[in-house]
């Protein structure tokens, strides 16, 4: 390995050990890029990797709220600013008891690559706190939002820092969100938070939009093979807005989700979530309960497999992970080669272990696409809303979802030519990592060491 990228990682390892995933992203990344440091030795004499790996600025809050009972709690507040040399920062909140510093910088960094990879002016940030909304109450709900915005409405705004919905974080929580962020400044900037409500501001296609792309990504490669996705079969796992999202899109486009996880285990339906009455069903069952999947197929008479995630059946044509990072790890990886599938296309952020990942790009007859790539739609879309929301006008679904197909056409050809230009062949992982890399380093070479 370079020297230069060596240092930086050694660097990274021993500064932020205790902190795995963020470490693990950034191996991912640098692990892709010799061939373009080796090709510009001006980037180490400014530096370029270690500025590139240390967050602009991080703030960390806490965040107190009382229950229904008259209860105080309190819990801890992030936002990672973690690069605007493109454009104002952007990445969505996450709530969710496991959240904490090394999430939130893991976040923020792919969150770079996948904002440079959209081709608009968004930087990378990411935040959230270790809040955890189920079970609670929508006044509980109400009370931590208005809370985390009183900490948070400083240091964000629409030419500064746009936030977004993530795990945890949806449409109830972000116009919470919203309106206190209104009653605190006193003004009317609703492009200050994507992911909104159709009555204040929000884009049309945005819950479905990282699905979608997704689908639109999983389209090029298959065209890139000669095949097409009409007839394919895919097995997910989550059944959120992302998973949603793809089952929606690939009925629309004659595929089907055969199978589907969620935490309890997974789902067969032979015949895929194709219907109106099935995908309304998903709706209503994630927002009842999202820890069980296993009424739907009590419902509609489908095998259920409980405890287990359906990596390595054999029966479909494409793995789509698509729940939270870290899902697929080496045991699961050897089943999906085993399996005999030739697409695996990520869609949660990080969803596989570095190991496991490596593993699967050097198999023999698998496709891995990588998820900054694959999942850049949601940003894309949120990006579109506040170019809707500068423009005081609201777009169509139809014009909306022309230019989501559009990016991510272009994301997938930029993420090949880059891998071509290095000698890589269709490495999508590596070309995604070069192509969202260089507009960052460009970006931040022009502007000046700071």
């Amino acid at each position: 390995m370079n020297a230069y990228l060596a240092s930086v990682l050694e660097n990274v390892r021993t500064k932020h050990g205790n902190e795995p995933e963020f470490v693990q992203t950034v191996e991912e990344v640098l692990s892709s890029l010799e061939p373009v440091i080796e090709k510009h030795p001006e980037y180490e004499k400014v530096d370029l990797l270690n500025r590139m790996v240390e967050p602009e600025r991080m703030f960390t809050f806490r965040v107190v709220w009382c229950d229904d009972n008259g209860q105080w709690h309190t819990n801890r507040g992030w936002r990672c600013q973690f690069n605007g040399a493109i454009g104002p920062y952007k990445g969505g909140l996450r709530f969710q008891k496991n959240v904490y510093e090394g999430i939130i910088k893991f976040l923020g960094f792919e969150q770079t690559f996948k904002n440079s990879l959209t081709g608009l002016p968004i930087g990378g940030a990411k935040g959230g706190s270790d809040f955890d909304p189920a079970g609670k109450s929508d006044a509980e709900v109400m009370r931590f939002c208005q809370s985390f915005m009183t900490a948070l409405y400083r240091y964000i705004g629409p030419d500064i820092d746009v936030p977004a919905g993530d795990m945890g974080v949806g449409g109830r929580e972000i116009g919470y969100l919203y309106g206190q962020y209104r009653r605190l400044k006193g003004v009317w900037e609703n492009g200050v938070l994507t992911g909104k409500g159709l009555s204040y501001g929000g884009s049309l296609i945005r819950p479905e939009a990282t699905g979608y792309g997704a689908i639109y990504y999983l389209q090029e490669v298959l065209k890139h093979e000669n095949d097409t996705i009409e007839g394919k079969r895919i097995a997910i796992s989550g059944y959120g807005n992302v998973g949603w999202g793809i089952m929606k899109k690939a009925a629309q486009l004659g595929a089907a989700v055969t199978y589907f996880a969620g935490p309890d285990g997974y789902v067969h339906d032979p015949d895929g979530v194709i219907t109106d009455e099935k995908l309304n069903f998903i709706l209503e069952m994630r927002a009842k309960d999202p820890m069980h999947c296993k009424p739907y197929a009590d419902k509609f008479g489908c095998e259920f497999v409980a405890g287990e995630k359906c990596w390595g059946v054999k029966d479909v044509d494409v793995y789509m992970p698509a729940a939270m990072q870290n899902d697929v790890r080496m045991e699961s990886a050897e089943k999906i080669a085993a399996s005999g599938v030739k697409y695996y296309i990520e869609v949660a952020n990080m969803p596989t272990t570095n190991d496991a990942l490596n593993f699967l790009r050097q198999q023999k007859g698998i496709i891995v696409a990588p998820s900054k790539a694959v999942n850049a739609g949601g940003v894309g879309v949120s990006a579109l809303e506040m170019a809707q929301n500068s423009e005081r006008l609201v777009w169509t679904a139809e014009e909306v979802d022309a230019q989501l197909h559009k990016m991510m056409k272009t994301i997938h050809k930029e993420s090949a030519d880059a891998a071509a230009e290095y000698g890589l062949g269709y490495d999508l992982v590596a070309g995604a990592n070069i192509a969202g890399f260089k507009k960052v380093a460009e970006a931040m070479m022009e502007q000046g060491c700071f």
